[in-house]
């Protein structure tokens, strides 16, 4: 059986007098298709028993991108350039993400989904970097051109990361569609990758397991735009299928 990757669903309304939907862009299905996973679209379900059920039955969880967080959940005041929020999806994705990492369940995080996972852990966010870190580097720069597989900026790796290992070079290039980033690193987490300015573009766990969350859209490069990152998605979908066998034996 290929391991089941749950990606966590967004909120869209494309009508005022319709009802909102629940699900996520292709790209995620199509990286994890290509990884060897077989991917589960996970709703923000408010019954906690249900999503803890839902939960139960991934061996892994993809944070997927998204809008801004609630800045109550990290002890913050909302800014004044805060973006759109998603209270159902927070309520849902932060427990998640507790949860896999308490339990050694692989997590990958992709842009709102690193946020999610430092917030969940005990970190904080900038709210605005234009605003708050200032400078010349437009970390929205792949959203202004409207080209999901613009490389929009260069990365620094940690030469002792997972992230440097899996990707082979020291230094990339990426997509940037985002104007929050990580702030304080959470407890259980480490920074592995810079943008020029400074701000925080990866983390991992510190432990063993699978912990990783990039700022950048790795789902939206890997088709063809650089196929570096399926190395990233097949090493994530690799330890999900490793993380299930000792259950599978046991039962």
């Amino acid at each position: 059986m290929k391991p089941l990757i749950g990606i966590s669903c967004g909120t869209f309304h494309d009508r005022d007098w319709c009802p909102p939907s629940f699900g996520h862009r292709q790209t995620y299905v199509d990286a994890v298709l290509r990884a060897g996973g077989a991917p589960m679209l996970i709703p923000p379900v408010q019954d906690e028993l249900i999503l803890r059920e839902l939960f139960s039955r991934l061996d892994g969880l993809l944070l997927a991108g998204g809008g801004d967080i609630e800045p109550a959940r990290y002890g913050a005041e909302p800014h004044e350039n805060l973006g759109t929020v998603d209270p159902l999806r927070d309520s849902a994705e932060l427990p998640m993400a507790r949860w896999a990492v308490a339990e050694g369940k692989p997590v990958l995080g992709i842009c709102r989904g690193i946020q999610v996972l430092n917030v969940a852990l005990g970190g904080t966010l900038y709210q605005d970097l234009p605003s708050q870190v200032g400078g010349n580097l437009a970390h929205n720069l792949s959203y202004e051109r409207e080209d999901w597989t613009l490389l929009a900026h260069d990365l620094r790796l940690a030469p002792d990361s997972r992230l440097r290992q899996l990707l082979g070079v020291e230094r990339l290039l990426v997509n940037s569609l985002h104007h929050q980033a990580v702030r304080e690193i959470a407890p259980g987490l480490r920074a592995v990758a810079w943008a020029a300015d400074g701000v925080i573009e990866a983390v991992e766990g510190v432990g063993e397991g699978f912990v990783l969350g990039v700022q950048c859209h790795p789902e939206a490069l890997q088709g063809g735009a650089d196929p570096r990152w399926q190395a990233v998605f097949a090493a994530f979908v690799q330890s999900c299928g490793a993380a299930r066998q000792p259950a599978a034996r046991a039962a």
